[in-house]
């Protein structure tokens, strides 16, 4: 039997068979927002809220070097990535993303670029009986921001090159053939880029002095080392890859559009403020890319490893054991949302978005810490492409549009089919 402090009984399979649901049902069964107990043979416990965010992101209570299972490192993050690093090292590294992430004048770009290649995809859809939509905006966005970073990309490859990195996402937190294919996308693409930045080095490739390719052939470490072509590669996949995920929320918003569609009308009449009927959206659609972030699965927790003998609330934390935060519960927290398992995005106009509350991609300060710093640029395609599903014409065939959260990551079962579909005109 499990000892309160000293929790005996590894549960590495009910995670695995519950997913999204395991840790905020076993965090409704204790008192306060803290559980402990045991996962891949070590001492674990879990956090919720606010304060645990800021806790848990403060690089003297919890580290990340040593705590990414080597399954995640070899599909979704890769081996010597940023999200590995801490200190100095990760900073020094972190400034590489912020400054190509960030920039209001490039989240713009790469915003165009997105909505340029989805108006021309609807024109092709409307030719097609039915497409899957989850599968179609992946390829927009692989387009979009391969242009964007400056990896050269032949038609012909851009199809494959988008399977790839959503494997990668797909199969990083499953056994079995997701996650084989997981692995074998990364050595595809981490060889391709590899080869991208050798011949940008050696001049036999030309790409624009500002691009992340050129920006990431050029950065220099911590040790003042330029990255090895694998390591580059792998922080090159670090922005293609969470960029294309996108399609995961852009087949969610399509499910929320389709469950509630009163929000269609708002997305339209607020989709006309920033620049007319090809705008990315007002204030509503903003709100509108917070809900679908805060309601649907995306991350179910993040982690690291306790540094030193620490004290949360009173419970001691071992050093060396696992710090959990956890974020689909902490998004679904009735002490921080009203309504928490209700759709609306009426909750957000009019307040501000703590970056500690809403947690879709973790916590913290993208600056100093191991926040996401592409949130704002996922949260403008979200706001530009739901836009464009309100004011595209299509209909929803009979299919599962089950969500389960068993599945991680999950995603409707069926992708999100449309039919007839019709672009706007004009």
């Amino acid at each position: 039997m499990d000892s309160p402090r000293h929790p005996l009984l590894d549960r590495s399979l009910p995670l695995l068979a519950r997913g999204y649901a395991w840790l905020p049902d076993r965090m409704r069964r204790v008192p306060g927002p803290f559980l402990r107990t045991r996962l891949m043979g070590r001492h674990a416990v879990a956090l919720r809220g606010p304060e645990a965010v800021r806790f848990v992101y403060d690089e003297h209570h919890v580290r990340r070097h040593g705590a990414v299972p080597e399954p995640v490192r070899s599909t979704l993050f890769g081996h010597g990535a940023v999200h590995t690093l801490d200190g100095q090292a990760h900073r020094v590294r972190k400034a590489l993303f912020l400054s190509l992430l960030t920039d209001p004048d490039g989240v713009a770009d790469l915003v165009g670029r997105t909505t340029a290649a989805w108006d021309e995809a609807a024109a092709r859809w409307a030719r097609r009986p039915r497409v899957v939509l989850f599968d179609e905006a992946s390829r927009v966005i692989t387009r979009a921001v391969c242009g964007w970073t400056g990896v050269p990309l032949d038609e012909s490859e851009a199809d494959a090159v988008a399977a790839d990195l959503v494997a990668m996402v797909d199969g990083f937190a499953t056994p079995g053939p997701r996650h084989w294919r997981a692995r074998a996308a990364r050595r595809r693409r981490e060889n391709w880029l590899a080869r991208l930045v050798a011949d940008v080095r050696a001049g036999s490739v030309r790409v624009p002095a500002d691009s992340a390719v050129a920006v990431v052939a050029r950065h220099r470490d911590v040790d003042g080392a330029e990255l090895d072509a694998r390591t580059a590669a792998v922080e090159l996949l670090n922005i293609l890859r969470p960029t294309t995920a996108v399609c995961w929320f852009v087949a969610f918003a399509a499910h929320a559009l389709h469950r509630w569609p009163e929000n269609r009308e708002r997305l339209l009449s607020d989709g006309g403020q920033d620049g007319g009927a090809g705008g990315t959206g007002g204030p509503y659609a903003e709100a509108f890319a917070h809900e679908v972030r805060r309601f649907y699965p995306f991350a179910p927790f993040i982690g690291g490893r306790a540094v030193a003998d620490l004290t949360w609330r009173g419970e001691p934390v071992p050093a060396g054991a696992l710090v959990l935060l956890d974020l689909y519960g902490q998004n679904h927290d009735a002490a921080l949302w009203e309504d928490p398992y209700t759709f609306d995005p009426r909750r957000f106009p009019g307040r501000t978005v703590e970056r500690d509350e809403l947690v879709p991609q973790g916590g913290g300060d993208p600056e100093v810490n191991h926040r996401c710093p592409g949130e704002d640029i996922t949260v403008a395609l979200l706001r530009a492409l739901s836009v464009r599903l309100a004011r595209l014409e299509y209909r929803v065939p009979e299919q599962d549009l089950s969500i389960p959260l068993r599945r991680v990551p999950a995603r409707p079962r069926s992708g999100f089919v449309i039919a007839d579909v019709r672009p706007p005109a004009g």
